[in-house]
This record gives C-alpha cells, sequence and structure tokens, in this order.
C-alpha cells in the first residue's frame, strides 16, 4: 500500500514544511539576532561613501544615537512605551518598548568628521564619507 501514496515520507514532510513557511509571522523590523532585538539595515557603498540605512520604526529622531569607533558604526534607537490614560487589556503586544543596538563593522577607512545622519519616516540614514586614501587615485601612463 505504501507504493500507492505518492505524498508520504519525505515529499510530505517538505510539502508541510513549504505550508508552514507561507502561515508564518513576518516579524517586524526588529529581528532577532543572538537573542538581542536589532534593527534590520542596508550597507551600500557609492564611489564616495558608505551609506547605513536601519529601520526604526516607533523611534523618534531625540532617541537615537550613532556613534563610530574605528571601522564600528553603533546605531542606537530607544522606543518609548505609550503612555495612555484608559486602562487597557492587552491580547497580543509585539511593539515592545525598549533600547535597540546594532553594530556595524565597516569595511574601509572613512572620514569620521563628515559623517552625517538623517531620519525621516523611521528610517535612519546615515552617510560615511570615503577617506581619499580609500577612495584611491587615477594614475596617469605616460608613454617614452
Amino acid at each position: 500500500m505504501r507504493t500507492m501514496a505518492p505524498w508520504g515520507g519525505h515529499l510530505r514532510r517538505e510539502m508541510e514544511r513549504l505550508f508552514d513557511r507561507f502561515v508564518e509571522p513576518v516579524g517586524e523590523p526588529f529581528e532577532m539576532l543572538g537573542g538581542e532585538w536589532v534593527p534590520r539595515l542596508d550597507v551600500s557603498e557609492t564611489k564616495d561613501a558608505m551609506i547605513v540605512k536601519a529601520e526604526m520604526p516607533g523611534v523618534e529622531a531625540k532617541d537615537i544615537g550613532v556613534t563610530l569607533t574605528g571601522d564600528l558604526l553603533t546605531l542606537k534607537g530607544d522606543r518609548q512605551k505609550a503612555t495612555e490614560e484608559k486602562e487597557e487589556t492587552y491580547h497580543r503586544m509585539e511593539r515592545t518598548p525598549g533600547t535597540r543596538l546594532r553594530g556595524v563593522s565597516l569595511p574601509m577607512a572613512v572620514d569620521a568628521g563628515k559623517v552625517t545622519a538623517t531620519f525621516k519616516n523611521g528610517v535612519l540614514v546615515v552617510t560615511l564619507p570615503k577617506t581619499p586614501a580609500t577612495k584611491g587615485a587615477q594614475i596617469p601612463v605616460k608613454e617614452k
């Protein structure tokens, strides 16, 4: 009878795993890394700078800290608990208050004195200009 059950065994487990992934909760923009909640981020590079974009929903600009120590960029956001006058009974609470921290190791030297950070619509953008040495130089070749 086993030969007549094409969905048995390994194939069945794989199909169940696939369907389970469709109903998994999609997580919030703070991801679990090493037991700590941290903001999700993108790190990109242009000709002149490194760009770090971090999602920090529910955090106000005044509650964000950006530090650069050597090649380590540290982003910190503190999401405050909303204080409301009325009593509420929560059935689910996923937007937890607290401090979010994320360190990013930069692959090259940047000019710390020219780093800028902006915050809009819950996204922190840190622009880290490269040092002149990191940008490199075009060396002309002369014919003799």
